[in-house]
């Protein structure tokens, strides 16, 4: 749509919805901390990363996978402000160093969107060590994240927005690390919206569940059956049946650290394609 054209549309709007504005985000040389952005292209955090520099964020990402260099490189040739501030997220010290470093780079810190998941299959038949791990990665590494960026967030009066999975609502067998990790994710949300009301910081949650990505894509190449258990697993989700894309997330992720939600905080959002919620009786019986 030219500039002619959007100058029409702001004239009718404003002439028929004097109370309404074009739909702006408003995230323009905001600072976004996104942790896990340096993922395989087409993973939820690297789609969410190109989604915040075509909108003029500024994007800081913490991630220990050498892909950030590469990634920071590519944008900044776009002309976008980008830093990858390197750390392994399961080392509070790193990540420590990490946020600093954002700090210095540009001085202030308006948004941070945890989004840290490895399902790694850390059991009951597994060690203790194993469990631990998964905690220090897939939870623990949210609380470092906001801990060492709060000051900032307080002054800006920013926003935080956590990564979680629908395994903490239904469970999957053979993964208590990051089932646990993903309940004290949705925990934590919470627990964070109520403390940090008096600082006019809001915290939201997307719960994903289905998301075809590359490394579901890989899993599924892992299993005999794959095509099989890709169809299985479609057929279950009630809306359209068919898996939710990473840029689906990545849209409400936008949204939801946008001006555009400054009156949501404390919510967990599924973006599912009603996979968790609704009723199973939308499906026909050769579907279930």
């Amino acid at each position: 749509m030219g500039s002619e054209c959007c100058q029409v549309l702001q004239i009718i709007t404003k002439q028929h919805y004097p109370n309404y504005s074009i739909m702006e985000l408003n995230l323009r040389g905001k600072v976004v901390v996104i942790s896990g952005a340096a993922g395989i292209r087409g993973s939820i955090g690297e789609t969410i990363l190109r989604a915040l520099a075509k909108e003029g964020a500024l994007p800081a990402i913490i991630d220990r996978n050498d892909r950030g260099f590469e990634y920071q490189k590519e944008l900044q040739e776009q002309g976008v402000d980008a830093l990858f501030a390197q750390a392994d997220v399961t080392d509070h010290d790193q990540i420590k160093s990490a946020v600093e470093r954002i700090i210095e780079k540009y001085g202030r810190i308006d948004v941070v969107i945890n989004n840290v998941g490895v399902n790694d299959g850390a059991g009951l038949d597994n060690t203790y060590e194993a469990f631990v791990n998964s905690l220090k990665l897939n939870l623990i590494s949210y609380f470092c994240v906001v801990k060492y960026a709060l000051p900032e967030l307080i002054k800006s009066k920013g926003n935080i927005l956590n990564i979680g999975s629908k395994v903490a609502y239904t469970g999957q067998g053979g993964t208590s690390g990051y089932a646990a990790s993903k309940g004290g994710v949705l925990a934590l949300t919470r627990e964070w919206a109520v403390d940090l009301i008096k600082h006019h910081i809001r915290v939201n949650a997307i719960i994903v569940a289905e998301s075809w990505t590359p490394a579901y894509d890989n899993w599924l190449k892992t299993l005999e059956n794959g095509e099989e258990k890709l169809q299985s697993i479609v057929s279950k989700i009630p809306f359209e049946q068919r898996m939710t894309t990473p840029e689906e997330l990545a849209d409400t992720a936008l949204f939801l650290i946008s001006d555009r939600s400054s009156h949501t905080t404390g919510q967990h959002i599924h973006v599912d394609g009603g996979y968790v919620h609704l009723d199973r009786a939308l499906l026909t019986s050769k579907e279930q």
